[in-house]
């Protein structure tokens, strides 16, 4: 436990941090996985447009590395555009 006010208070912020960053992580990873879950290619083409936004988001907060951001889309597309075909 930190004895210098700063100290206390990065501590406090960074927890707070933590729990945000968490609960982001927890919603982009439940909307990767129900356009992998999705029945039909209407379905998974609607799920794939919010999983798409959240990633993006997620990279431009560096929340995630912008390569796996690109990477994790690709994926998801060709997820999608295999149900289409």
């Amino acid at each position: 436990m930190p004895n210098i006010k700063s100290s206390k208070k990065r501590m406090v912020l960074g927890q707070k941090a933590n729990a945000v960053n968490r609960k982001k992580r927890s919603t982009l990873r439940t909307a990767m996985k129900k356009v992998r879950h999705a029945e039909t290619a209407d379905e998974a083409r609607a799920s794939f447009e919010r999983a798409i936004s959240l990633i993006d988001r997620a990279a431009t907060k560096r929340l995630m590395h912008p390569n796996k951001a690109a990477r994790l889309k690709s994926q998801l597309a060709r997820h999608v555009n295999s149900l289409e075909g």
